[in-house]
């Protein structure tokens, strides 16, 4: 299965996400999984199953429990595929970043202007 094909289901966009959080017991994914996508438990753990043949998820035995993990490898190669794209948001992302910075600079002057004595309101 191709990386894309992994990822473009919402429920592994998920399982990744609440695992980027940290090592998680199967059954806390499957809890959180359920609840927001009303889907079964083997349905989850089907979803954990691909994560995991694919090379996205680790798993590890812990007593009776399986304790899920992301493996970041694959994230960097859709990490180094998308690095060609790059070059279409990031001068506009830089952009974006110039005119914050600029707003930010103009209100602190006008807001440093503000606390200046006016001396059209001074009474003499």
């Amino acid at each position: 299965m191709h990386a894309f094909d992994v990822l473009g289901d919402p429920v592994r966009r998920r399982i990744l996400e609440l695992l980027a959080e940290g090592e998680q017991p199967a059954g806390t994914v499957s809890d959180a999984v359920r609840r927001e996508f009303g889907i079964s438990q083997p349905a989850v753990s089907q979803h954990l199953k691909v994560l995991r043949e694919n090379g996205f998820a680790t798993v590890r035995p812990d007593g009776t429990r399986r304790l899920y993990a992301v493996n970041s490898e694959p994230l960097r190669d859709i990490d180094a595929w998308l690095d060609r794209f790059r070059r279409y948001w990031t001068p506009h992302l830089d952009a974006l970043a110039t005119e914050l910075a600029r707003g930010k600079r103009e209100r602190r002057l006008r807001e440093a202007g503000d606390d200046s004595p006016d001396e059209s309101r001074s009474t003499p």
